[in-house]
Parts: C-alpha cells; sequence; structure tokens
C-alpha cells in the first residue's frame, strides 16, 4: 500500500529520471561540441586574417636578374 501511495503520489519514477540522465548527457556532449566548435571557428578567423593581412601589404613582383 505504501508504494501505491508513494507512486501515487508522485515518487521518483524510474522512467522520468532514466530520461532526466539521458537529457542532461545530451546538454553535456552538446555544450562539448559547442566549445571545439568555437575554438575551430577561432582558428580559422584567425589564419583568414593572417592570409588577408599578407594579402594587403603591397610588395612589388620581383624581376628576374639578368647574368
Amino acid at each position: 500500500m505504501a508504494k501505491a501511495l508513494l507512486g501515487y503520489v508522485g515518487g521518483s519514477d524510474p522512467r522520468l529520471l532514466a530520461e532526466m540522465r539521458r537529457l542532461q548527457q545530451r546538454v553535456q556532449d552538446l555544450e562539448s561540441e559547442l566549445v571545439r566548435i568555437q575554438a575551430e571557428n577561432d582558428e580559422l578567423t584567425a589564419a583568414a586574417s593572417h592570409e588577408q593581412l599578407l594579402k594587403s601589404i603591397d610588395v612589388p613582383q620581383a624581376e628576374p636578374a639578368l647574368t
């Protein structure tokens, strides 16, 4: 009888706890992926700005040396 009352009142349902654990793990996985993607994006942005800087430097074309 006590188990029936506890279940009726809203005791911890194992399915609900399992779903909550699964969702918490999913949130952690997504947060980790977000951090990884942000780091990769930062690297790509830095590389692109470095390449843009090199292109912006005006260096005259070297002429072949006459021998």
